[in-house]
């Protein structure tokens, strides 16, 4: 169990959440509290449960439970009395509410800081229907043709109309959720509305984005702001779907149903190309911390396409952002302690 002192800083690791990542950002969680330095911080795991109803809590290094004070964010421990007020939140939620805004502007309102994108950016690049007409604003890289569905439109819509605008197979997606849960590539015209259907029933906005199919390859780069304003563009990955996956779905992101190469084995100026588009967005989108871009690169006709900005990127041992610091010779530990340092400093230049 993590003991305050007069010099370490108080941080909350927040994981959990209400989404179908709720797992993944356990995963995350677990990565991150075996890596941070405890000569530098005292870290705290406070669980956010799948229940929105639920009591979130600290659990302890011996899974006691101990409740958390939502009116000002802080733990007393029952035994002591001492309660713990914090000097930093480390995001690692996944999905709703720790990536689309709600726990950012939770803390904006409590004056404590944290790690990761701000309220409107988390907000904006949550919903990939609502973000992709922004991207294509800037100019700086091409966005796959999509449309959003709202919950009202699926009755009356007219499948076949619809599927007009696109070449079949087309991806159906979550317009808010991540790690691929309820998306589906469709290759016909039956499989669309059930398709349309689990992921009406994921998004908890009930809104759909239907965007079409790049072929091409996949390529992911991470991107960090350090405590000093030095922006970090890391070596990008490859990813390369196997098995029965056909792209980077759940399966391929976390039962080992793929392959990342990092650094990805391709031409100079297509690698060149993605770390300064991605170099760009992380300034235009107003990012925070460390975040990764996806993108399509078609192959016959040489472009690149943005498919989504990930402000809370996994760090499971399977996921990308840790892989890509090593390759730029940066330990896992380390990531961790520029996130950390980066939110502080942050923090304290605003005052």
């Amino acid at each position: 169990m993590a003991s305050p002192t007069t010099t370490k800083k108080n941080i909350a690791l927040v994981i959990g959440g209400y989404s179908g990542e709720h797992s993944v950002s356990l995963s995350t969680g677990a990565s991150i509290y075996s890596a941070v330095d405890r000569s530098l911080y005292n870290l705290f795991r406070v669980i956010i449960p799948r229940d929105p109803k639920a009591q979130w809590y600290h659990l302890t290094d011996d899974d006691s439970q101990i409740p958390v004070d939502r009116n000002d964010f802080t733990i007393t421990f029952p035994t002591t009395g001492e309660k713990i007020k914090f000097d930093l939140a480390y995001i690692s939620i996944h999905g709703n509410p720790g990536e689309n805004g709600p726990l950012q502007g939770y803390f904006d309102m409590l004056s404590i800081p944290y790690t990761s994108c701000g309220f409107y950016t988390s907000a904006l690049t949550a919903n990939k229907g609502h973000c992709n007409p922004v991207v294509r604003s800037f100019g700086v890289v091409e966005v796959a043709k999509s449309r959003l569905l709202h919950r009202s439109q699926v009755s009356s819509l007219d499948t076949d109309a619809f599927l007009q605008e696109f070449d079949l197979p087309v991806f159906v997606k979550p317009a808010s959720g991540g790690s691929s849960v309820a998306t589906t590539k469709v290759k016909t015209r039956e499989q669309f509305a059930q398709a349309v259907e689990d992921a009406m029933n994921e998004d908890g906005n009930g809104q759909v984005l239907v965007e079409e199919f790049i072929a091409g390859r996949e390529f992911d780069c991470g991107v960090i702001r350090d405590a000093k304003g030095k922006l970090h563009v890391f070596p990008i990955t490859e990813v390369i779907p196997h098995g029965d996956s056909e792209y980077f779905d759940f399966n391929a992101k976390y039962n080992g149903s793929s392959s990342k190469v990092t650094p990805a084995e391709v031409e100079t100026e297509v690698s060149d190309r993605i770390k300064d588009v991605s170099a760009q967005l992380y300034d235009l989108l107003d990012c925070r911390g460390v975040v990764r871009f996806d993108y399509r690169y078609d192959t016959d006709k040489k472009e690149l396409y943005f498919l989504e900005v990930n402000t809370i990127p996994g760090q499971t041992p399977e996921s990308m952002v840790p892989q890509q610091a090593r390759a730029a010779g940066i330990s896992t530990a380390e990531l961790y302690h520029m996130v950390i340092e980066g939110a502080l400093a942050a923090a304290a230049a605003s005052r």
